[in-house]
Order: structure tokens, then sequence, then C-alpha cells
């Protein structure tokens, strides 16, 4: 089976249950909505959340997907920079501990974090503190880092530092991988348009995006944004909910089903839907079952809350997959 790196912002996502919206309220924070917070307010929030339920584990996009992979016994590792902190120690050991070989960097300033703050209702809200995971630079970045892996994926969170983006394709195609690129958030393709249509002409093997995101990327709705992106890369996936997705490579298009769920959060979906599609590329998998495999992952994460899963949901993760490759 072939190998993946993953790049992007090291975070420690701390999922904090509320009693009822008045802490929301409190700290000035739109439910639904995620706010960049700085360290003052992320550790008051953190302070006076101190006794509510919680679960922490390692996240960030790309880390998520990561993790994913690593679920399904591929060989993983994961670049990012953590502050010299308990919560970096966390996030170096929570990577160790899922067998995923951390290229981890350090800084002084603290480790980044996202406090999902979950409502009675299911409804997220996020406060993040990103910290030391946007420090990573072009000179933390070295030629052994990438070697010995097939695939790099990277988060779309990473484009607003061109520089960066830059060195990471430069050293992935030196070492002759396949580069995988989550488009992230809509707005941040809008406000790098102009860099990143080019970056992933010449650069992106492998384009996952939303509807929105797509929609920004292309201009176009789903259906034309897969074409549009399919055009620019070897191959193209859009997300489109509820309703499923669309994946295309070449002149192979296929539009893949949704899996049946009950959903209760649907943090971590799109990480989810991309682990299990490098899964199926990393086992050249046809084009089809790569995206069902996505839709399964999806579809099973959402059933409960974070980004993360135990050992029962990866069994049914994996009986579904059997069937789906048995085919």
């Amino acid at each position: 089976m072939q190998r993946v790196l993953g790049i992007g912002n090291a975070l420690v996502d701390i999922m904090t249950r509320l009693e009822d919206d008045s802490f929301l309220e409190k700290f000035n924070l739109p439910k639904g909505s995620m706010q960049l917070v700085d360290t003052d307010i992320v550790n008051k929030i953190a302070s006076e959340s101190e006794n509510f339920d919680k679960k922490r584990t390692s996240g960030g996009s790309a880390a998520n997907t990561i993790h994913g992979l690593a679920h399904l016994g591929v060989e993983t590792g994961f670049i990012g920079k953590v502050g010299n902190d308990e919560t970096g120690d966390f996030f170096y050991k929570d990577l160790q501990d899922n067998n995923i070989k951390p290229l981890i960097l350090r800084s002084k300033t603290e480790s980044g974090r996202a406090i999902a703050l979950v409502s009675p209702d299911s409804e997220r809200t996020f406060a993040t503190f990103l910290g030391a995971a946007v420090e990573l630079s072009p000179s933390d970045l070295n030629d052994e880092m990438f070697m010995g892996y097939n695939y790099l994926h990277v988060e779309g969170y990473l484009v607003q530092n061109h520089d960066l983006l830059s060195e990471i394709a430069e050293k992935a195609k030196k070492n002759h991988m396949k580069i995988s690129l989550d488009l992230a958030s809509f707005n941040i393709v809008e406000e790098n348009i102009d860099f990143l249509r080019p970056f992933a002409e010449d650069f992106i093997d492998i384009i996952f995006a939303n509807e929105e995101e797509a929609s920004s990327f292309t201009g176009k709705e789903p259906e034309g944004a897969l074409d549009a992106i399919a055009a620019m890369c070897e191959t193209a996936v859009v997300k489109v909910g509820k309703k499923g997705s669309f994946v295309k490579s070449g002149n192979e298009k296929h539009a893949i089903d949704p899996v049946r769920s009950s959903p209760v959060d649907t943090t971590g979906a799109g990480d989810a839907y991309a682990a299990g599609f490098l899964f199926g590329l990393a086992n050249n998998y046809s084009l089809d079952k790569c995206g069902k495999i996505g839709s399964v992952i999806a579809g099973k994460v959402i059933e409960g809350t974070g980004a993360k899963m135990d050992y029962n949901k990866w069994s049914e993760i994996k009986r579904e997959i059997n069937e789906i490759i048995s085919v």
C-alpha cells in the first residue's frame, strides 16, 4: 500500500458540551460561527468551562484526514507546528498513539486550540486560537520530511500563506509525490483566487471541494464546477452534502450516493471523506469505489460528536469497505 503525508494547522480540538446557550452570549460568540480569538479569550473560555463535559483530540483538517487513513492501516505522517507546552505534547503523543509519524516543529508561542462549544441542539460554535499552528514557515521544511511518501494531503487553510504552499509543492514534486488539496473554506478560496487557480493547474493532482468552495473556485454549479476542476488536475471531487458527491478523472465521472445515517454533528465530515477517498487511491481502487469509501466514512463520523470515532465505528467502516471492494 502507498504512504500518505499530511500537512496543515496542528490544533487540539476540545469538544465542550453546553447546558444552554448563555455561555455563548457571555463571550459574544454567535451560535454556529467560527470565531478566531486571542490567547486571553481562549484561556478564559477554557477556565470557565473547566467543569463541563469535554473531550480532547488532536485536530485540524489535514490531521483529521491523516488520522482516518491511519485507522484504515495506511502508513502516514503529519507535518505541523505546536508550542512547547502540555497541549503540544498532547498533540504529538496523540499522533504517535494512532501510528502516525509526528514531523512536528516547536514554537515559543502557545499551541493552537479549537474549542468547539456544542449546544443542546448539537449546533457547534468554535472559538479558535491558532497560536503556533500558523507559524509553520518555508524554512521549517526539509526534503527528508517528504521522503518515502507517495501522496501529500494539504489543507486549504494553508492557501493564505503563498510562500509556504509554494515550498510545500516544490518539495513534494521533488520527491515525486501526488498532491491532494482540500479547499477548506469558500472565503479563503475567494480571497486567494488569483494565486490558487494557477497554483492548482501547476501542482495539484487531486482537489476536494464542497459545493460552496467549488462555486467560489470556478463560478459554476456542482457538476459544472466538477468539470472545470477536472480540467485543471488529475482528479476532482465535489461534495454536495446530503445529495452525496461527484467525482471525475479524465473522461470518467461518477455520482456517488450518500450513505444513510443519523446525523448528530457534522464536524470532520469532509476530512473523513478525503481519508476514505485517498485510502482508495492508495490501494489503486477504481474511482467510483474511492468515492463510495469516502461516503461511508463521512456518513459514520457525523453520527457522533467530533471528528474522531471509536473502535466499534471503525470496525463497522472496515466491514462496509470490504463489501464495496469485493464487488
